[in-house]
């Protein structure tokens, strides 16, 4: 939002104002100049990947190393799975429905399904729903926005019977395929965390991870611990995992809104 230093500067400094008024809440700023003598920088945390979208399908099969190629083929040769792309509220249903059970077998909190209706409601044609389905059931699914020749798959998720299926490959691939069709040229596959299956997987389908620079600010210098892989955060995701999916779907958008 800052095109000068001293716009930076009075952003910032408006940022640690309001999070000292609302508790002394932390801050993060994800990528930029540091902000500040009393940020701290991070970037050994994260990483990113992205990379231009292939010409046709069939290159784009090409850039896929050849283990999750041969995956991904299994997937093409399924007559059962059938791609539907669309915003209607079937395709919030399913899609909340499948990226509910995923975010909850992962231990992770789900989101109100309001955010994703409002999401399609404000964004209009620049975002929609892919969903892959064997037969009639969904398995798989992914709400996508589309920015500046950028497709950003932003929150998707697959059942159980992914995995056997390979209803993941064939989302993300056939994804590629529907950006390329809308005039995008780049593939933004989000963030992950150095070291997580996540990550190993985004890299196993053709992405070079690139680091990520974050800035981290608190009032009193004391940081929220969010690390899911510190054993606090760990005993709570084994715990959750646990949750009927009701109950997760409840409880989770309260929980949701304090994390990062």
């Amino acid at each position: 939002m800052a095109d000068n230093d001293r716009a930076l500067v009075a952003l910032v400094r408006a940022a640690e104002d309001l999070a000292r008024d609302r508790g002394g809440l932390s801050l993060e700023l994800r990528g930029g100049p540091v902000p500040g003598e009393a940020w701290e920088r991070r970037a050994d945390q994260h990483v990113g990947f992205v990379r231009p979208i292939a010409a046709d399908d069939e290159a784009e099969l090409l850039a896929i190393p050849r283990k999750h190629r041969a995956e991904l083929r299994k997937a093409l040769a399924n007559p059962a799975l059938a791609i539907d792309i669309g915003r209607s509220r079937q395709h919030l249903r399913d899609h909340y429905r499948v990226y509910a059970t995923s975010v909850r077998n992962l231990g992770t909190p789900v989101f109100p399904a309001r955010l994703f209706r409002a999401v399609l409601e404000r964004f209009g044609e620049d975002a929609d729903i892919l969903i892959v389905r064997d037969g009639d059931r969904p398995v798989s699914a992914v709400l996508t926005l589309y920015h500046c020749g950028r497709v950003m798959p932003y929150w998707g998720g697959g059942l159980t019977d992914a995995r056997r299926l390979r209803s993941n490959e064939l989302m993300y691939y056939r994804l590629m395929s529907h950006g390329r069709a809308r005039g995008m040229t780049m593939f933004d596959f989000g963030r992950s965390k150095v070291g997580s299956g996540q990550a190993a997987w985004k890299k196993s389908f053709g992405f070079a991870p690139h680091p990520l620079v974050y800035h981290e600010w608190a009032p009193d210098g004391a940081r929220r611990d969010v690390n899911p892989h510190s054993e606090k955060y760990q005993r709570r995701i084994a715990l959750w995992k646990r949750l009927p999916l009701p109950v997760a779907n409840l409880l989770g958008p309260l929980i949701a809104r304090g994390l990062g």
